[in-house]
């Protein structure tokens, strides 16, 4: 037995419509492919593309914290600069 659908799943949209390098939009974390056809997608395709959405997204931000926590090590080891030169 199927579970009923009482809700509509909801467009991850968050207005910022500009696609990364891979081709995910830096906004949702849709492809190209999910954004055009998700009109056309089931709740369960839909639901698929949230989960898909939402490991991108981690994946960024944990790029991004570790990317800045190689420059903030970096600016550590770095030799002090004069500022009176």
């Amino acid at each position: 037995m199927e579970q009923l659908e009482f809700f509509e799943v909801v467009s991850p949209c968050i207005g910022v419509c500009q696609v990364n390098n891979r081709g995910y939009c830096k906004g949702c974390f849709r492809s190209r492919d999910e954004r055009f056809n998700w009109l056309k997608f089931t709740s369960g395709q839909k639901r698929e593309v949230i989960r898909l959405c939402q490991d991108r997204k981690r994946r960024v931000l944990a790029a991004a914290r570790k990317k800045q926590l190689e420059l903030d090590l970096a600016q550590q080891d770095a030799p002090p600069q004069d500022s009176l030169l």
